[in-house]
């Protein structure tokens, strides 16, 4: 059963730290960076991108956590960064934070004891929801498993929000997985959508749904966004709609037959 939702704004006017320009959410916190390819929707990962173009000259100066000589060339290798560990706790104002933007936590080569360390934090700065996204929602599922006594009653609270990106009727697979995941709010990010989705949103809380963006963009066709966005009002389930996509993330706007979506799966607090 899906939550109520509401449609949330943002305040102009104050500092996020680390700012971003995802619709759907206002900060990124990237204790963890770099990942590897899993599905047709990393041919043209923005975070690959930024890793080997303006980020190549930091990425680089830090050991790789599987520390080989190809690792080491590799600038979108899987590193971690203690030092930002405590960002959300410095962090006063609340904030929906997308966490591991240019990574995914529940990558192989991050050893279990780092992604413990990130969810308590999450857990301690609870004034802040937090948005984490994945590929790989059976290690989502066992890491919570076997690390229940984090959790009340062994269920990720409802300020953090687990996800994982479906693009294609190939990875489908990755909803049921998702429902296996103990978490009281689970989402969907259906982009790139590269192609029209039937999905089962039982227990599924939010659905996101955007067109890709970039030199070699493969076109969104908003038939494909509009059955997604069908399927949740018919569920009561709350979408969001990023983009089209385009040249750039802004080339095609974000109207969906003639309005934006935005809605968001609980009522938050003011974000700043």
């Amino acid at each position: 059963m899906a939550s109520g939702f509401i449609r949330v704004g943002t305040r102009g006017g104050c500092s996020l730290g680390d700012r971003t320009h995802i619709e759907w959410t206002n900060a990124t916190w990237n204790p963890t960076t770099g990942c590897t390819r899993v599905s047709a929707g990393c041919d043209h990962c923005y975070a690959a991108v930024l890793a080997s173009g303006r980020l190549r000259d930091a990425y680089l100066s830090r050991a790789p956590a599987r520390d080989t000589l190809t690792n080491r060339r590799d600038p979108f290798a899987i590193r971690l960064w203690p030092e930002r560990l405590d960002y959300p706790l410095r962090w006063r104002e609340p904030r929906r934070i997308f966490v591991n933007s240019m990574s995914d936590l529940f990558h192989a080569e991050i050893a279990e004891d780092f992604q413990r360390q990130v969810f308590q934090v999450m857990l301690k700065a609870d004034h802040h929801f937090y948005q984490v996204l994945t590929k790989r929602p059976s290690r989502a599922q066992r890491f919570v498993r076997r690390n229940a006594d984090l959790f009340d009653a062994g269920l990720v609270p409802a300020h953090i929000w687990i996800g994982v990106s479906v693009e294609s009727e190939d990875v489908l697979y990755r909803v049921d997985q998702l429902r296996e995941v103990p978490a009281e709010i689970r989402f969907l990010s259906c982009e790139p959508l590269l192609g029209p989705l039937d999905l089962n949103l039982d227990s599924i809380d939010w659905v996101i749904v955007g067109g890709e963006s970039g030199i070699d963009h493969r076109p969104l066709n908003l038939d494909w966004a509009r059955c997604v966005r069908d399927q949740c009002v018919t569920a009561g389930v709350p979408f969001f709609f990023k983009q089209v996509g385009g040249r750039t993330p802004k080339a095609g706007g974000r109207v969906l037959d003639g309005r934006t979506w935005d809605d968001y799966p609980v009522r938050t607090p003011a974000i700043c």
